[in-house]
C-alpha cells in the first residue's frame, strides 16, 4: 500500500529576508508538539502560546511535510549547513573545543559536517512512518549538498537513539548527559556518510537523488512536490511503544488522513485489544434523551439510524488508541460522550451546572493523595482541562493507597493519574508537569487555573503555590488524609487572606527551601494544626525515621479526601456555600454509638 507527503524544503537566508512567516510557523509547530501536554513545559510562554526560537533557523534548511498541498503542516526536520556550524546545538552541547575533537576523531572538516534537529511529527502521522521518511528526507540532502560528516544531539527517553541508528548513527561515548530543558537524557550521535544509512540506505539514495528538483519547488505559495514512499518500508516510532505515553491518540475514520493512520494502526502490533461497543452505546444516547424508549426495541433502531444519518456506525464517533495498554477503543463524539457518561449525575447536578463544571481548569499539585481528587473530579465532571505536578515516581508502598497496580511501578505519578483519567474520558485536556512544582514551572502552572487542589508534601511547595493563588485569586483547596479534613482558602473572594489561616505565621516560600528534618516536622504540625489532629498521627511524629519510614495513610483516608475536595470544588465552581476555614468529616465521632441515628429516634 503507497501513501504520499506533500514535502517543501526551503533554504531560508542568513538575514531571515522572506522567511520570517516560515519561520514563525515552523518554530510555533516544534514547539507545541516538543511541549507534548506539558512534558517538556519550557516550551510553552506563560500566555499560553507556543515558542522554539533559535538563532540555528537561519541559514539553514527547513523540510516540512503535509498530508495534501494546502494542508496543515504534519512534520517537520531542519538541516543546518556548514555555514552556521559555529550555531550548532551538537558544538554548543560538547564545546568549541570537544567538537572539533569529534570532527578530526571522525576525519571530517567543519565545511563537511551537517547537522539535523528538531524532528517534530503530529502524533497522529507517526503511525505512517512520517518521522522516519523525514529522517531521510535530511539525510539524504546532506548527502546531496557534499556532507561527509552529519551530527546531531538525540533524547533517549522514548528510543530517539535506537531510532536514528537505523539510520546509521551512532552515538558517541561519554556524551550522555539530562538536558532539562527535554527532560531527559540527551546524546551526541553522529553519522559516516561512507557508510551508509542502515536499514535505510536505499530510500536515503533516492531522496538525494530527488533533492535538487525539491529544492528548486520551494515553500507554498510556490508549487510543491509530492515525493511518494512504500509504508511497508517505514517502522513504527519508537516513541509510541507505549512505555512513557500518557495521552491517548483519537482518530476520525471520516477524515481520510486518519482513516489511514488508523488502517495502519491496526496492520502494525501495537494494538493488543480492540473495544468496540458503539452500538450499545448509542441505545445509551437514545435513552438518555428518551428515557421513556427503554426496551422499545423498535424505537430505539428508528432514532439510531437518524442518529447515523446514513453513516456507517464504524465511522461514527472516534476510536481512541492508549499506547500504555495497547487498546484501541471506539467512542461516541465527544459531546455525546459526555452527555451519556454524565446522565445519572442529573437530579444532583443538571446540564446546566454539568457544561459549567466541565468549562473550568483544575491544577493539582501531589498526586498521592491528590490522585484520589483527580481521579473524583474526572468521574463527576468537574473539570475537562486539567494541569498534574509531581516529580515521584510510583512505589511499592504507595500501593496501601493509591488506584494503581503493579505494572504502574516506577511511573511518574502525574503519568500515572493522566492516563487513569483519559481512560475515564478520552476528550479530556490534560497537561502534566514531572518535574512536579518549580520555580521555572510555577507561571505556566498557575496559568488559567480556575481552581488549585494542594496535596504535595514539601513545605516550600505548598506556600509557593499559595502565594501565587492568593495573587492570582485562584480558590485552594486540601485535604490532610487525618480526621477527614477539608482546608479551603477563598483567594477568590478574600485577596488578603493571610496562607494557610495564619497557622504558620507570615512566612514565605523563599525562607522554606533549606530546612532541616525537624523544622520541617515543627512546620508540617503547624500546618494541619497540632492541637486538632488525631492520636494516632500525634504518636507518629516521635517515630518517623526509627521505626515509621513516612506519614501513616490509608486507602479509605485518600478515598475519603478524594470525596471532600471535589465537593468542595463543585460547590465553589458553582457559586454554592463553601467559604475559607476548616472543616472535618471524622469517622471517630461520625460513626459511634452515640451518633447512632436509629437510637436517637427509636431509644431502648
Amino acid at each position: 500500500m503507497n501513501a504520499q507527503w506533500c514535502l517543501s524544503a526551503v533554504l531560508v537566508p542568513a538575514d531571515g529576508g522572506g522567511g520570517d512567516a516560515l519561520v514563525e510557523m515552523v518554530r510555533e509547530l516544534r514547539a507545541r508538539v516538543l511541549f507534548d501536554h506539558g512534558r517538556r513545559p519550557v516550551f510553552r510562554t506563560p500566555g499560553g502560546s507556543y515558542a522554539d526560537d533559535q538563532d540555528l533557523d537561519l541559514g539553514a534548511w527547513h523540510f516540512i511535510a503535509r498530508g495534501e498541498p494546502d494542508g496543515p503542516p504534519l512534520g517537520y526536520i531542519r538541516l543546518s549547513t556548514p555555514a552556521t556550524g559555529h550555531l550548532f546545538q551538537s558544538r554548543a552541547f560538547l564545546g568549541a573545543e570537544g567538537y572539533e575533537s569529534v570532527l578530526r576523531v571522525e576525519g571530517a572538516s567543519l565545511a563537511e559536517t551537517f547537522e539535523h534537529s528538531r524532528l517534530v511529527v503530529e502524533h497522529r502521522a507517526r503511525k505512517l512512518g512520517l518521522g522516519a521518511y523525514l529522517n531521510a528526507v535530511a539525510i539524504g540532502a546532506a548527502h546531496a549538498m557534499g556532507a561527509r560528516l552529519m551530527i546531531g544531539t538525540s533524547g533517549t527517553k522514548d528510543g530517539q537513539d535506537a531510532f536514528h541508528e537505523r539510520f546509521g548513527f551512532r552515538s558517541l561515548p561519554a556524551t550522555r548527559r539530562y538536558v532539562a530543558q527535554y527532560t531527559e537524557d540527551v546524546v551526541i550521535m553522529v553519522h559516516r556518510v561512507a557508510d551508509g544509512a542502515g536499514e535505510y540506505t536505499d530510500l536515503v539514495s533516492r531522496l538525494r537523488d530527488s533533492f535538487p528538483a525539491l529544492a528548486a519547488a520551494g515553500e507554498p505559495p510556490y508549487e510543491t512536490v509530492s515525493v511518494p514512499y512504500a509504508r511497508t518500508e517505514l517502522r513504527v516510532d519508537a516513541e509510541l511503544s507505549g512505555e512513557s505515553a500518557w495521552s491517548p491518540v483519537l482518530f476520525n475514520r471520516t477524515d481520510p488522513n486518519d482513516r489511514q493512520a488508523l488502517d495502519a494502526l491496526v496492520d502494525s502490533s501495537l494494538v493488543r485489544e480492540v473495544h468496540d461497543t458503539i452500538e450499545e452505546q448509542l441505545e445509551e444516547l437514545i435513552c438518555s434523551r428518551e428515557p421513556v424508549l427503554r426496551g422499545d426495541s423498535g424505537r430505539i433502531a428508528a432514532r439510531r439510524a437518524g442518529q447515523l444519518a446514513g453513516a456507517s456506525a464504524r465511522d461514527y464517533g472516534r476510536w481512541a488508541w492508549y499506547p500504555w495498554s495497547g487498546r484501541l477503543v471506539h467512542v461516541l463524539p465527544r459531546e455525546e460522550f459526555r452527555l451519556v457518561r454524565t446522565d445519572r449525575n442529573r437530579g444532583k447536578i443538571e446540564r446546566p451546572a454539568q457544561r459549567r463544571l466541565l468549562d473550568r481548569t483544575i491544577g493539582v499539585v501531589g498526586l498521592s493523595v491528590g490522585n484520589a481528587s483527580a481521579i473524583t473530579f474526572a468521574l463527576e465532571g468537574i473539570g475537562s482541562r486539567f494541569k498534574l505536578a509531581d516529580f515521584d515516581a510510583f512505589s511499592l508502598s504507595n500501593l496501601n493507597r493509591l488506584r494503581a497496580g503493579v505494572h504502574d511501578l516506577g511511573v511518574n505519578k502525574a503519568v500515572i493519574t493522566a492516563r487513569q483519567m483519559y481512560e475515564i474520558d478520552p476528550y479530556l485536556d490534560i497537561e502534566i508537569h514531572p518535574d512536579g512544582l518549580t520555580d521555572e514551572n510555577l507561571d505556566a502552572f498557575f496559568t488559567g487555573l480556575d481552581l488549585l487542589v494542594e496535596e504535595c508534601d514539601t513545605p516550600y511547595a505548598k506556600i509557593a503555590a499559595r502565594e501565587r493563588a492568593r495573587v492570582l485569586g485562584i480558590p485552594v483547596v486540601m485535604d490532610c488524609n487525618d480526621r477527614g479534613m477539608l482546608d479551603v482558602e477563598r483567594f477568590d473572594l478574600e485577596p488578603g487572606r493571610p496562607l494557610l489561616h495564619g497557622l504558620i505565621g507570615d512566612v514565605s516560600s523563599a525562607e522554606l527551601k533549606t530546612l532541616s528534618q525537624q523544622e520541617r516536622v515543627d512546620l508540617i504540625l503547624a500546618m494541619v494544626d497540632a492541637e486538632r489532629i488525631s492520636p494516632e498521627l500525634r504518636a507518629s511524629f516521635d517515630q518517623l525515621g526509627t521505626t515509621l519510614s513516612s506519614w501513616p495513610q490509608l486507602a479509605s483516608g485518600v478515598a475519603l479526601g478524594g470525596a471532600l475536595t471535589a465537593e468542595a470544588a463543585r460547590r465553589i465552581l458553582l457559586g454554592g456555600d463553601c467559604p475559607s476555614g476548616r472543616f472535618y468529616v471524622d469517622f471517630a465521632e461520625l460513626i459511634c454509638a452515640a451518633a447512632d441515628s436509629l437510637t436517637q429516634r427509636c431509644p431502648a
